[in-house]
């Protein structure tokens, strides 16, 4: 017969539902760039630390570090959109969290569309019926789009 073995952590953290890649997902998702920081080219990470009570609700959200041009002001409030899953504590106990959080603020480099090159059609046209007055005529066209 085995011994049951105790989890290592009396209280367990607080975790986003479907992991880190959904996490990232959510905020990427959820993610709107703001006109200044576009203006300005800014790239960077914004470090998020967040309180979560006892709910999986995030309370508060302060900028660690932050990039500017709005950008820390839209990772505070992507931050309060997420919810987290609170495993059970012992005794009901209602502890508040606290979660550092990285939201990346990156440009996407647009590609320029490739120039295709002009396009040429020719035909002719040329009577099918020839009678004794008219003489073969080609007419010839060039169109360029």
């Amino acid at each position: 017969m085995k011994k049951e073995k105790k989890d290592e952590a009396f209280i367990k953290q607080p975790f986003f539902e479907g992991g880190d890649k959904a996490l990232s997902e959510f905020i990427q998702k959820n993610l709107k760039y703001p006109k200044t920081a576009l203006e300005a080219k800014t790239q960077g990470m914004v470090l998020v630390r967040c309180e979560i009570d006892f709910k999986g609700n995030v309370t508060e959200a302060k900028v660690l570090k932050g990039i500017g041009n709005g950008c820390d002001e839209e990772a505070a409030r992507i931050t309060k959109l997420l919810k987290f899953q609170v495993p059970k504590s012992p005794r009901g106990l209602k502890v508040t969290f606290h979660k550092d959080l990285r939201i990346p603020f990156k440009l996407i480099k647009e590609k320029p569309l490739p120039v295709a090159p002009p396009l040429n059609l020719n035909y002719n046209i040329v009577p099918t019926v020839k009678t004794e007055k008219q003489k073969e005529k080609t007419i010839s066209y060039t169109i360029t789009i």
